[in-house]
């Protein structure tokens, strides 16, 4: 039976309300999407980053909702529709329809166009048999470089490696969505999940990738960021945000909601000071 593999990679998860089924279930298909575009050697041009990255290879412990990829060197002309019919065909083998359609981006002071680059694409996945769930999917064209990768096993669908950034350069692309990203109103908790928990697991943060980002993103200019500097900017966002809104943003994306009672303003500054750049 094509459900088979389905059931078999949501039997791994421990679901007990129907948030915990709707996270399994985007999650399953978000390594489906990767055994797709495995197969027709996406990876050997494209790395895998953020927040869903470290969620399905590291076991970051919150759920998360899309897909960031970088291109290895600049490619205006990329278009990721060449690899549309390989996850169409991996999502069948398991026999569910797949929609992908190009996203196009809104004005600048948007919500979702916080931190897109004009050269940044995005499509969505919908699947027509679970029409609640949605992934979205980002390729940055014209990525900052500075960085390095290796490979990540991953063992459902099938064995297969998946091209991802490395950790302290990660890191370094969710300080700089931290610090920079403008939501108006809104604040994404889980850049603040994510950054606790890249200094619990003591990971050094790659200083001169997130400078090649400040500065290809506009927001400094070249060879004007320091350490200082960014000490500074960093504390002036946490004593500037709501902690309380923080929190909001992420509650449902996390299953024991006890691990954020200790975060506040000061708990936020000391993990700032526990900072290390490789």
């Amino acid at each position: 039976m094509p459900n088979n593999l389905l059931e078999q990679m949501l039997a791994r998860y421990e679901i007990q309300t129907a948030n915990d089924q709707k996270n399994a279930l985007r999650e399953v298909m978000q390594q489906i999407t990767l055994s797709g575009l495995n197969r027709a050697g996406f990876f050997d041009v494209a790395a895998f980053y953020g927040g869903t990255c470290l969620r399905i290879f590291q076991g970051l412990p919150r759920a998360s909702e899309d897909m960031d990829f970088s291109l290895l060197a600049v490619d205006k002309d990329f278009l990721l529709e060449r690899y549309f019919d390989s996850i169409i065909d991996e999502f069948k083998i398991i026999g569910h329809d797949v929609n992908i359609t190009q996203k196009g981006k809104k004005a600048a002071t948007n919500i979702e166009s916080a931190l897109l680059k004009d050269d940044t694409v995005i499509y969505d996945l919908r699947f027509d048999a679970l029409p609640k769930i949605k992934i979205k999917i980002e390729v940055d064209t014209t990525p900052p470089q500075e960085f390095s990768t290796e490979y990540r096993l991953l063992m459902l669908p099938y064995s297969f490696m998946v091209r991802c950034y490395s950790l302290p350069d990660s890191y370094a692309g969710k300080m700089h969505a931290l610090l920079f990203r403008n939501w108006q109103s809104r604040v994404k908790g889980r850049d603040w999940y994510d950054f606790e928990w890249y200094i619990r697991n003591d990971v050094p943060l790659s200083f001169r990738h997130f400078c090649q980002r400040a500065y290809q993103f506009g927001q400094i200019a070249e060879g004007a960021m320091t350490k200082e500097l960014f000490g500074q900017l960093l504390r002036e966002k946490i004593t500037q945000t709501s902690l309380e809104s923080v929190k909001a943003d992420v509650l449902p994306f996390v299953k024991d909601s006890s691990a954020l009672d200790i975060w506040s303003t000061d708990y936020f500054l000391e993990l700032a000071r526990r900072i290390r750049f490789a």
